[in-house]
C-alpha cells in the first residue's frame, strides 16, 4: 500500500475508533484518546470526566470495549488507559458534548453560548471559540460564533496547542453543530515573550573624547581666520596692463606652436596663380532683349497718354 493510501487509511480508522468511544463512554464524560503502536500492542489513553464508569464494576466495561476493538478494528492486544480530566471546563471535547446536551434540553443557543465560554474563561484559559451551525432557531441555517481571549487558526500552534472538540445536538428542526477549540493556561505560543526586570545589561565602553574627535567637537570650534594684509606688508601689484599681458601671452603661444614648421614653411615652393580664363562678354541675344523691351514700354506709354486725352475731351 502507498504511503498516500496508509495515511488515509490510519486516519479513517482513528476517526471511526474516536466515533466509537464517544458513542460507548458518553455518560462517563468522554474526553478524548490518544492512540500509540508499541512492540507489545496498542497503547489507548482515554481521557474521561468520570474514570469508574469506563472502567465498570469489577472491569467489566473496559473488557467489553477491549474485544470490541480486537472485534470491530482488528487490533492486536489494544491496552486501554484510562486517566481523569483534572479540569472538564478546559477540555474542549467535554465541553463540546456538556453544550450539545444544553441545546437538546431547550437552552437558548445564545444563553448557552455565552455561558459555556464564560466557564471556560474563569478556568483560566488563555483564549476560546465556540461555533454553532445549523438551524439554530429558525429554518434556515446560520453560523453564530463566540470568541473570548486569544485563539489560533492555523499553523503549528493550532494544531498542537488548541484543544479541539466537537459535539452534535439533534433538535425537532435537525441537527446543529458544535465546535469548541481552547487554549489552555500555560501554553507556550510561538508569538510569546518576556519582559525581565532584573536582566544586567553589560556596559559599553564609550569613546576617549580627548582622543577622537567626533563631527559635534568639530563643528563646535571656531574656524581658522584669514589673515589680513597689513600696511607694513610688501604686496607685489603688477604694474604692467592686463590686455598687454594676455597678448604677449598669446603671442608666446602661437610662436611655440608654430615655430617647428616655420622653417619648412618657408623652404616650401610657392604656389603657382590659378590660371582663369576671359569672362566672354554678354551675347547679342541679351542686347536684342532690351531694346525690345524698351520699345514696348514707349508703346504702353503713347497708349496711356491717348487714352487720357480722349477722356478730357470728352468731360
Amino acid at each position: 500500500m502507498a504511503d498516500e493510501h496508509q495515511f488515509i487509511e490510519d486516519g479513517l480508522r482513528r476517526s471511526q475508533i474516536n466515533e466509537f468511544f464517544a458513542d460507548e463512554l458518553g455518560r462517563a464524560g468522554y474526553g478524548g484518546m490518544d492512540v500509540a503502536k508499541t512492540p507489545m500492542g496498542t497503547q489507548i489513553v482515554l481521557k474521561a470526566e468520570k474514570p469508574g464508569m469506563v472502567i465498570g464494576k469489577g472491569g467489566k466495561n473496559i473488557r467489553k470495549i477491549t474485544t470490541e476493538l480486537e472485534d470491530r478494528f482488528d487490533m492486536d492486544d489494544p491496552q486501554i488507559d484510562v486517566q481523569e480530566v483534572d479540569e472538564p471546563d478546559l477540555n474542549a471535547q467535554i465541553v463540546a458534548d456538556r453544550l450539545a446536551n444544553a441545546l437538546e434540553r431547550g437552552w437558548y443557543f445564545r444563553k448557552a453560548g455565552h455561558t459555556t465560554i464564560d466557564r471556560i474563561m474563569d478556568a483560566g484559559a488563555l483564549g476560546a471559540e465556540i461555533v454553532l451551525s445549523g438551524k439554530v432557531t429558525g429554518a434556515r441555517s446560520r453560523v453564530e460564533k463566540f470568541n473570548r481571549g486569544y485563539i489560533k487558526h492555523n499553523g503549528e500552534p493550532a494544531q498542537e496547542v488548541v484543544d479541539h472538540g466537537k459535539g452534535v445536538a439533534v433538535m425537532k428542526l435537525g441537527t446543529i453543530g458544535v465546535n469548541v477549540k481552547i487554549i489552555p493556561p500555560g501554553a507556550k505560543l510561538p508569538d510569546d515573550f518576556d519582559v525581565r526586570e532584573d536582566a544586567e545589561v553589560p556596559e559599553v565602553d564609550q569613546a576617549d573624547a580627548a582622543g577622537d574627535e567626533g563631527v559635534e567637537s568639530l563643528l563646535e570650534e571656531e574656524p581658522e581666520e584669514v589673515p589680513e594684509a597689513g600696511a607694513d606688508d610688501a604686496v607685489d601689484v603688477p604694474d604692467d596692463d592686463p590686455a598687454d599681458v594676455i597678448d604677449e601671452e598669446i603671442v608666446e603661444e602661437v610662436v611655440e606652436e608654430t615655430g617647428e614648421t616655420a622653417t619648412e614653411a618657408t623652404d616650401a615652393p610657392a604656389e603657382e596663380p590659378v590660371e582663369t580664363g576671359d569672362v566672354d562678354e554678354e551675347p547679342d541675344e541679351l542686347e536684342d532683349l532690351d531694346e525690345e523691351i524698351e520699345s514696348e514700354a514707349a508703346d504702353l506709354v503713347a497708349e496711356m497718354e491717348e487714352a487720357d486725352e480722349e477722356a478730357e475731351e470728352d468731360e
